[in-house]
């Protein structure tokens, strides 16, 4: 199950955040995020990713439940006119019915649950994202390590009104980072503030 989540730098988790400067930008004003106010309490300057990200999460999630449970009914049609011993079809076909009810429940709680662990703080020097569930993680991208950046939109993304960031850095290995979950307003605003020209940023 491929997370753009996933796609982790890890240059920027071993590089120390630069000092502030006073010549450096401000953060610009972030658009509201839909639903925001109904968020868990965060630790100042922290942000949530927009609600609607949950939603399509699950979309995606239902729709690979829908491929393996077709997978599945094939697999048990062939097997059964295969005549295997009876004690094969009920093991396979049990253990295939379970994997499909693993799925759908892990596709319904499993987005909520990433939503709640994942923020991120967006500053003058740097942007923080903090995720993971089961493992937290947090990486911080330096200002002075970005190369460039992108928002991109899939079909799905588009109809919630959101987008992902992506952030290319300095380094050969693991060098670009996703921030999903964002309104693509936000990402935008981001993507420009992250690229902005600071005469005090060094590469």
């Amino acid at each position: 199950m491929l997370n753009p989540m996933d796609e982790i730098g890890s240059d920027p988790l071993e590089s120390p955040p630069a000092a502030p400067s006073p010549s450096a930008p401000p953060p610009p004003p972030l658009p509201a995020a839909a639903g925001e106010g109904s968020s868990t309490a965060l630790p100042a300057g922290l942000q949530k990713l927009d609600p609607r990200w949950i939603s399509m999460r699950r979309v995606f999630g239902w729709i690979r439940v829908a491929v393996y449970l077709v997978l599945w009914i094939i697999a048990t049609l062939i097997l059964t006119l295969s005549g295997p011993a009876p004690w094969i079809l009920v093991t396979v076909v049990g253990a295939g019915a379970l994997w499909v009810v693993l799925m759908a429940v892990q596709a319904h709680l499993w987005p909520a649950l990433s939503w709640r662990r994942a923020a991120y703080r967006l500053s003058e020097r740097d942007l923080e994202i903090r995720r993971g569930v089961l493992w937290r993680e947090v990486v911080t991208v330096p200002r002075s390590r970005v190369q460039h950046t992108d928002v991109s939109q899939g079909p799905i993304e588009r109809s919630f009104g959101l987008g992902t960031l992506l952030i290319h850095t300095a380094g050969t290995d693991h060098s670009r980072i996703g921030l999903p979950g964002l309104a693509h307003d936000t990402a935008s605003v981001i993507r420009d503030h992250l690229v902005e020209v600071d005469e005090d940023d060094g590469v």
